[in-house]
């Protein structure tokens, strides 16, 4: 309903005012009436694709944040590269310590997921893959086709009776949690962090390896992205990612490197060792 504001002036009294209104022609009304109703209509419409389209953007970001997050990774800046910024760095922190070791003498692994362990993409089926992961995405089932790098079974079976193995992943917990269900048959990794564990740092997933309760000397993270360990380079081997290269060798060394490094106390030495090396074989210490 439209409603209209009378004014009083200084030369038409309110009478007069009301018997121009009674007087105005219906059709004026009607015109008047029907503009209202488009106005109101059109309103509505801009307000439906505009909740629409925030809907699909918001769905977008997420699938893009999903595991087939890769290409052209932005370094992070250091510590003392951030000094020297305009101001402080923003961080959002969903992190959780893991239990204490039930054998503290243990030394822990944290290995990535997604082109560390294996490589998965969504969409059409690509020409190999091991299995598939169905998860619900914001609402929505999506189909993951997972392919195993080569040697990821013997890593897990050999190296988790002797250290505490942690699967660290920036992935969504929907998809990663499947994932490990495939992969981890015979229950070697110890503990599973997701995304909500890593730290965001200028729009960056950082896993924080001082925030799990866990000994600095004692632990070494693997991932193929230099963003994750940004915070304790010293305590990371870097991975080439893995793509559907059947014959990499990379976990085949990494056993290698795990089952000869007990003569080392720190295993941030053991780490600078390997990465001097570029390989690192018992026959080396």
């Amino acid at each position: 309903m439209v409603s209209r504001i009378i004014k009083k002036t200084p030369t038409k009294s309110i009478k007069d005012c009301r018997s121009r209104r009674r007087k105005r022609s219906p059709l004026k009304n009607n015109v008047a009436a029907a503009s209202s109703l488009v106005i109101a209509s059109i309103n509505k419409s801009i307000f439906t694709c505009h909740r629409r389209l925030i809907k699909i953007f918001s769905k977008l970001t997420r699938i893009s944040n999903t595991p087939n997050r890769r290409k052209g990774y932005q370094i992070l800046k250091n510590k003392a590269e951030e000094d020297a910024s305009d101001g402080p760095r923003k961080t959002l922190v969903f992190g959780n310590h893991l239990p204490p070791l039930e054998l503290p003498e243990k030394r822990t692994i944290f290995l990535d997921l997604d082109e560390t362990l294996v490589h998965s993409q969504s969409g059409l089926p690509p020409k190999k893959y091991d299995f598939i992961v169905r998860p619900t995405i914001d609402g929505e089932v999506m189909n993951f086709y997972v392919l195993k790098r080569p040697g990821v079974d013997e890593l897990l079976e050999k190296l988790g009776e002797k250290f505490e193995i942690v699967v660290f992943t920036a992935g969504l917990r929907e998809y990663a949690s499947l994932v490990l269900d495939r992969l981890d048959k015979k229950g070697m990794i110890s503990h599973r962090l997701y995304r909500d564990s890593c730290k965001e740092i200028d729009g960056k997933f950082v896993k924080d390896l001082s925030d799990l309760g866990r000994d600095l000397k004692r632990v070494v993270i693997v991932d193929d992205n230099p963003n994750a360990y940004f915070l304790q380079p010293e305590n990371a081997i870097p991975m080439p990612p893995f793509i559907d290269d059947l014959a990499d060798g990379e976990l085949e060394n990494l056993i290698e490197f795990f089952e000869g490094c007990d003569s080392f106390k720190d295993m941030r030495d053991a780490v600078k060792h390997y990465q001097a090396k570029g390989s690192y074989k018992q026959s080396d210490i």
